[in-house]
């Protein structure tokens, strides 16, 4: 294959990377209104420990486990923030419909964060948990 081909496999490739991880992202923001529901944290390490040894077991190379592994803390990472803004939206949109719960609306997303238990807000950008 010449590169112009191999560069054009790729783009399809990326295509379908994208496609795959906007289905993740609404299956996780599906779990994130799911955990609000039942007041589960947005974080569970436990869970994120089951994700990377399920990669790791399906790799099958050329990235090594650990490339593969700093990939997914990044996807992760991006999924945990959005359910977090989903969570967000939905305590403003309670606030403004005058939440029994009494969450304020527009309160500071810091603030936000801290009223789901076990929450410990932001990971690091590099994905790795304090």
């Amino acid at each position: 294959m010449t590169i112009e081909e191999l560069r054009k496999r790729i783009d399809v490739l990326d295509r379908q990377l994208v496609e795959l991880l906007s289905e993740r992202a609404r299956a996780a923001l599906t779990i994130g209104q799911l955990k609000a529901a039942t007041s589960l944290p947005v974080y569970e390490p436990n869970r994120e420990k089951v994700i990377y040894k399920n990669i790791c077991a399906a790799n099958q190379g050329p990235l090594p486990d650990s490339e593969l592994t700093h990939i997914y803390e990044r996807i992760i990472d991006v999924m945990r923030s959005i359910q977090r803004d989903e969570l967000a939206s939905e305590r403003n949109a309670q606030g403004r419909r005058g939440d029994p719960k009494g969450h304020a609306a527009g309160a500071p997303l810091s603030q936000q964060r801290e009223s789901v238990a076990g929450d410990p807000g932001p990971a690091p950008e590099t994905g790795k948990k304090p």
